[in-house]
């Protein structure tokens, strides 16, 4: 009955999943991580837990995502790894053939190119949300539509609106004046998704060579309309798996179980048990009792001057995120 866990720690959402010594999903939770990376982690372990039966020791697990190291040293992650590993090794277990991975977010998003199996180059992009799901939700409200209605709204569009997708500011005041002069719902809608799509390759995918087979992952990837507004502009089929938002914590998971089970005795090879591994299994409850401190630091290193939140256990800086570029990374030990 061992298990390995896996949590993508992201800026809007939180992921979770445990696989069995099959590589298979047995549980998995998506909620919304609502500005506490920490609470969220512990809700979704808590969530993750009511889904397992009482007698599964859970060995081993694995982080990633924005706030991987401060969730790893809560939990004692035996793994924690960046997210453009951990999707390329959970999308290419279920998709062995892939060659272009497009990842949309809440906040970033993110392609990684494959070859033979193996990420072989990449591009994330933070800094503009015309190209991401927070960009789609706060149209939604604007126009006074559930997001999750966004899709299947948009294939009814016989003739999408052209709104601008050069970035945020000029999208919204493009939908305010296609509202205006009285074009259908439906097709600013499917405009919408065409933008972010639009949008996306433009930025994140200039210069890339994107080659099929494609597979759609992350929470955008659940709409349906900019599934087929990718289709369209990329004239190749793009495929959506049912645990594509979750494949960031699922790669994750993969990497704990590849790790072995952690080891109370310090077994050559095996990742050594720390805090709520401490048993050789994970105690889900023990995570609540996990404290730290955060302190702001405002880099100087480029015209960004990113708000840098630094995050301490005792006095030892265990976590750090904000920057916007890698001139404003915080060296952790």
């Amino acid at each position: 009955m061992s298990k390995y866990l896996g949590i993508d720690i992201g800026s809007i959402s939180t992921k979770g999943v445990v696989i069995d010594v099959d590589r298979s999903i047995v549980a998995r939770s998506y909620l919304w991580t609502e500005g506490n990376p920490a609470q969220a982690a512990k809700r979704v372990m808590a969530e993750l837990a009511e889904q397992l039966p009482a007698d599964v020791r859970v060995v081993g697990a694995g982080t990633t995502g924005s706030a991987r190291r401060l969730v790893g040293a809560m939990i004692g992650a035996s793994v924690v790894k960046n997210e453009i590993t951990a999707h390329a090794v959970g999308t290419t277990y279920l998709h062995p053939d892939v060659r272009t991975i497009l990842e949309i977010g809440g906040q970033d998003s993110k392609i990684i190119c494959v070859d033979g199996g193996i990420a072989v180059d990449y591009a994330m992009n933070t800094l503009c949300a015309a190209g991401t799901g927070s960009f789609l939700s706060s149209q939604a409200h604007r126009l006074g539509v559930e997001v999750e209605e966004f899709g299947p709204i948009a294939l009814t569009s016989k003739k999408p609106a052209n709104i601008a997708a050069r970035c945020t500011v000029f999208a919204e005041s493009d939908l305010v004046h296609k509202i205006q002069v009285g074009y259908a719902r439906e097709d600013i809608i499917a405009g919408l998704c065409q933008a972010v799509a639009s949008n996306y390759l433009n930025n994140v995918g200039k210069g890339k060579k994107i080659q099929a087979p494609v597979v759609f992952q992350g929470g955008v990837s659940k709409n349906v309309g900019v599934v087929d507004a990718f289709e369209r502009l990329l004239d190749m089929p793009v495929a959506v798996d049912p645990d594509g938002h979750l494949m960031g914590a699922f790669g994750a998971a993969l990497l704990a179980a590849d790790a072995g089970p952690v080891s109370v005795e310090g077994a050559p090879g095996a990742p050594a048990a720390t805090g709520p591994f401490a048993s050789g299994q994970l105690d889900f409850e023990a995570a609540e009792d996990f404290t730290f401190t955060t302190r702001e630091v405002e880099c100087q290193k480029c015209a960004n001057h990113c708000e840098i939140i630094c995050v301490y256990r005792d006095r030892d800086l265990i976590d750090a995120w904000g920057n916007r570029c890698e001139r404003g990374e915080v060296k952790v030990a």
